[in-house]
């Protein structure tokens, strides 16, 4: 299988997503674009991005920051739809909800959190370029939870661009073209400013280099995740009577490997 080349991403991409919104104006920018607010400032949390930790044990694909107001932000990029983003984006709002709490603030003192997916398809299929959810009341809408939660998906195929910001728009457009059409004009500021600082990264050695790695450790995570499911596919029968021969000759596994499953079942 050919490997991917640095020069041959565009910001779609996770790794080249990460590597352009570590940057703190990056950031702030995509954030005041989607949110339609001022911001002063982002702190992007370093210590969880793979782009500077090449050793970290586990590949984390989202960008996690927090602004002058302490409002949390967990952004991901999703070009491949997945089954339940709606569950995916709950376990992010209880990942910053619990790191918060862990470190000594109590329940009245949580701040305001927003998980935002970009999304390079239209996940319900509405043709809008921002879905927005919000915690209200079913037996009455303008009753709001007030919990301080909000979760975002953009879509690079929507189409109600009156109801939206045109800066919004034009990132979303830079975001679903490809490499070639990356490069044109899109007549933005920021986008202008994306484009410059991804040729900055191609042109970096060093994260040449990170971008190995991380490819690296998508693949042994791939790998692992291949591993897991076959054992559980070899307990399974195991359980419910099928012989070792069989097992082996529908798994396409050793005997070897099948008693080192069944030792660590």
């Amino acid at each position: 299988m050919r490997k991917t080349r640095l020069e041959e991403l565009t910001i779609k991409h996770n790794f080249m997503f990460g590597a352009v919104m570590i940057d703190p104006e990056n950031c702030k920018g995509f954030l005041e674009r989607v949110l339609q607010i001022k911001i002063d400032h982002v702190e992007v949390s370093l210590e969880k991005s793979i782009v500077y930790h090449p050793e970290y044990k586990g590949v984390r694909l989202d960008v996690y920051a927090k602004d002058e107001r302490n409002t949390r932000y967990n952004v991901e990029m999703q070009v491949l739809r997945r089954a339940a983003l709606g569950k995916r984006s709950r376990y992010y709002q209880s990942q910053m909800d619990m790191e918060i709490l862990l470190a000594g603030s109590e329940y009245e003192d949580l701040p305001d959190s927003y998980v935002i997916f970009v999304c390079d398809f239209d996940p319900f299929g509405k043709k809008k370029y921002v879905y927005t959810f919000q915690t209200q009341c079913r037996e009455s809408e303008e009753t709001e939870l007030e919990d301080g939660r909000n979760i975002l998906f953009l879509s690079t195929h929507g189409e109600n661009e009156s109801e939206v910001s045109k800066e919004l728009v034009s990132f979303l457009k830079f975001v679903k073209a490809d490499l070639q059409g990356s490069e044109e004009d899109f007549h933005d500021v920021y986008v202008k400013r994306l484009q410059e600082f991804i040729h900055h990264v191609k042109e970096n050695r060093k994260m040449e280099e990170r971008f190995m790695v991380f490819e690296e450790m998508l693949r042994d995570e791939r790998k692992e995740g291949r591993k897991d499911a076959l054992h559980q596919i070899v307990m399974k029968m195991f359980l419910q009577g099928f012989d070792d021969e069989k097992i082996m000759e529908i798994c396409e596994i050793s005997k070897e490997e099948l008693e080192s499953y069944k030792q660590e079942k």
